[in-house]
């Protein structure tokens, strides 16, 4: 099993910070909610992580309704369609998938990033955050200095299909962002 829960985190190639170039033609912003609430798992990991920022020096992430909107569609869509990746199941790259809620336009630097695990339900945020750090790509998503805001999610299910085989997982998805307005 442990080989399992390091090879998922492994698989779990993270592209770091992306910057957008603005010519790109922006979505439609999806309409959110005012605030979300995360599960005790999802509060552990926000916790956690942000201990671990602030002992390298850095600024603690704020949770973000839009990063937490587009990372919960993220996970839900991987456990329900059998499959582990940073592009949406329709190929969609992880970056537009995200500005779908994490808008950029306005904005004079925007730029987001993602991890992902999954792992035996059990997974609890001091595992979560330990595979993290033992992955360079990770890592640097965590520590990060450019981050200002993340969104997470961590979604269970009891029988996985497609690349999860049918097992019981769970399911987590951080994306970072920051964002710089055009103002200053």
């Amino acid at each position: 099993m442990r080989r399992r829960v390091l090879a998922g985190a492994v698989l779990a190639a993270v592209l770091v910070a992306l910057t957008l170039a603005f010519a790109v033609q922006p979505a439609p912003a999806a309409q959110h909610r005012e605030r979300v609430i995360l599960s005790s798992l999802e509060s552990s990991v926000l916790a956690r992580l942000n201990l671990i920022r602030e002992a390298h020096g850095l600024v603690p992430l704020r949770l973000s309704v839009p990063l937490t909107e587009a990372a919960s569609q993220h996970s839900l869509e991987m456990g329900s369609d059998g499959y582990f990746a940073h592009s949406s199941f329709d190929g969609t790259t992880y970056w537009k998938r995200i500005k779908t809620w994490y808008v950029w336009q306005g904005y004079r630097f925007w730029s987001v990033g993602e991890n992902l695990l999954w792992s035996a339900p059990s997974v609890d945020s001091a595992q979560a955050l330990r595979l993290w750090m033992r992955s360079p790509e990770h890592r640097a998503n965590i520590l990060n200095p450019v981050w200002r805001e993340i969104g997470i999610s961590a979604v269970h299910e009891a029988a996985a299909p497609g690349a999860f085989d049918g097992r019981g997982v769970t399911i987590i998805t951080t994306d970072f962002g920051t964002r710089l307005s055009a103002a200053g």
